[in-house]
């Protein structure tokens, strides 16, 4: 997320040198990162996050980590901590010239929230890693100009999978992932007409692919009469940037 005079980095599960590599490779220049703000705290969210931050501020900038109350104590920084600014879920604030809101979601963390940004008369809503959509965070999606919604896994390939069953059980719980079907769902019945881009991630790498993904959306979309590109986030290759 990233304006004239702000960039933020969400959520930093990859390594630093992947994180790194991926942001060249989209001409974003690792140093020009002015804030991290993490979701919640499994691996797959902050494995990087110490090493990335140490090097955001290694020398006389000062580059803060934003975590929510109950998820900041759960972070092992080792020897260096960096600036850490702990909000509520559910608080706004804001960062240069981004409005940032937060929300609460339904995941099996311990204090998980979701983003919605607004700056220069856009809004961009980031959330992933909820269990379904209840109808408040819908409402915090209302409106979205850009909009990154979950869309984890298929029932079919989940349930002949590789993970054990009671893996299998927690990411189809009320408190773990969205899958193909809960987000095309949304996108048929619930998706704001101002929405203009909507890309689909967080697509598990056992249990999915992008081209069943599209599929989906794109058959939830054509019922719509919506000016929406759909945009599929591969998560084994960067995903080039969209620009307003």
């Amino acid at each position: 997320m990233a304006t004239s005079r702000t960039r933020l980095l969400i959520d930093a599960g990859l390594s630093r040198r992947e994180t790194f590599e991926r942001l060249q490779a989209n001409g974003v220049d690792w140093q020009s990162i002015d804030a991290i703000l993490i979701t919640h705290e499994h691996s797959d969210h902050v494995a990087g996050l110490p090493a990335i931050a140490a090097k955001l501020n290694d020398g006389s900038r000062r580059v803060p980590a934003f975590l929510s109350r109950l998820t900041a104590p759960a972070i092992s920084w080792g020897e260096r901590v960096p600036p850490i600014e702990i909000f509520a879920a559910g608080e706004s604030f804001t960062i240069g010239d981004i409005e940032v809101s937060s929300f609460t979601i339904p995941h099996d963390a311990l204090d998980p929230v979701a983003f919605s940004f607004r700056a220069e008369g856009i809004k961009i809503s980031i959330v992933t890693d909820l269990g379904y959509l209840p109808a408040s965070v819908r409402i915090h999606l209302a409106g979205s100009d850009v909009l990154l919604l979950e869309s984890n896994h298929d029932l079919e390939m989940l349930k002949v999978g590789p993970y054990p069953w009671s893996v299998k059980q927690r990411v189809m719980g009320r408190m773990g992932h969205l899958s193909n079907d809960m987000a095309c769902s949304f996108l048929r019945e619930h998706l704001d007409s101002r929405t203009s881009t909507i890309i689909l991630g967080h697509l598990s790498e056992h249990n999915n692919h992008p081209a069943i993904v599209e599929t989906c959306a794109a058959k939830a979309l054509a019922g719509r009469e919506l000016f929406t590109r759909l945009m599929i986030a591969d998560p084994r290759r960067s995903t080039g940037p969209v620009t307003y």
